[in-house]
């Protein structure tokens, strides 16, 4: 488990190109969505998403010279790798064989090592466990089943509650951005309900959250391939047990609606995963006020 002091502790150590991100209210947005709502910015820094937050941080708590293993649908292994080159470690990033080219590239551009294979994001990862438990030096890292990445992730949360919010909608993938946010408001402002939102097509991490044990999906349809998870991370399901308040679905069409709002209110080219949160404020609660984190950007113009 994670701390509210380990996550004030990560935001003062953070390389400063990811935190204190803009956040702010919009009146042309709250007035298309009918509601009153923050926007918090995570694809104005290097990485293009708040991966590097946790990336950062991570690679901190290792030794110079280390060999990091990992999966990624893209914007984790994008971020792993440019932290690698500021702190004297290599990574190798196991991608599957529909990932997003735009992240390939980006990726192999920082100097990761890629390995593509595998049909979607958890066969990918099931090829980098086995890289891992073949070569001693490496070490291998699962988002959303590592400490220094969720408390990264949730550095969020203490900027977020600057503007007092009654919500925060946060998209949930592996689960590392939703559990950091989630402790950080259960002990500082537990009134303030933190809310997951997952791509209707990829259903595992609400199933899991609304059964209280993990659901594995047979396979995820969906162009939010920064939140296409099917086989929950166990770690991360018991925590979002424990500090997430709701989970709500959205569909294809929501989540191309928020882009197209995004991009003609705030000016933002969103990935499909990074406007998830987005596209479930239309019919949320009545009254409320809610945050909504915009989490990636690595995707082209359409």
């Amino acid at each position: 488990m994670v701390s509210a002091e380990d996550i004030e502790e990560a935001s003062r150590a953070i390389d400063s190109a990811f935190v204190n991100t803009p956040q702010f209210e919009d009146d042309a947005l709250c007035a298309a969505v009918g509601r009153r709502l923050i926007v918090k910015v995570e694809t104005l820094n290097p990485v293009r998403s708040f991966k590097g937050r946790g990336a950062d941080h991570f690679m901190r708590g290792l030794a110079p010279g280390r060999h990091v293993v990992c999966a990624s649908a893209g914007n984790f292994g994008l971020a792993l790798a440019w932290a690698a080159n500021r702190h004297g470690v290599t990574v190798t990033v196991h991608c599957a064989e529909n990932a997003n080219a735009v992240k390939l590239a980006r990726m192999r551009s920082l100097g990761a090592q890629l390995e593509v294979g595998g049909q979607d994001f958890d066969e990918a990862k099931e090829r980098a466990l086995r890289h891992a438990g073949e070569d001693r030096a490496a070490v291998f890292v699962e988002d959303g089943d590592h400490p220094r990445i969720t408390a990264g992730a949730g550095t969020i949360a203490p900027e977020l509650a600057a503007l007092a919010p009654d919500t925060v909608l946060v998209p949930v993938g592996n689960g590392a951005l939703v559990n950091g946010v989630g402790t950080w408001f259960k002990a500082r402002s537990p009134r303030t309900r933190v809310v997951g939102v997952c791509a209707a097509g990829a259903p595992a991490m609400a199933l899991s959250w609304r059964a209280g044990e993990a659901v594995t999906t047979p396979t995820v349809r969906t162009a939010a391939d920064g939140v296409a998870v099917r086989v929950p991370v166990p770690g991360a399901l018991t925590t979002m047990l424990e500090v997430v308040d709701d989970m709500l679905l959205v569909d294809e069409t929501a989540i191309g609606r928020a882009q197209a709002l995004a991009h003609e209110h705030l000016g933002l080219v969103l990935e499909p995963a990074g406007a998830v949160a987005l596209a479930a404020v239309p019919g949320f609660g009545a009254g409320e006020r809610p945050a909504v984190v915009l989490t990636g950007g690595n995707q082209a113009p359409r």
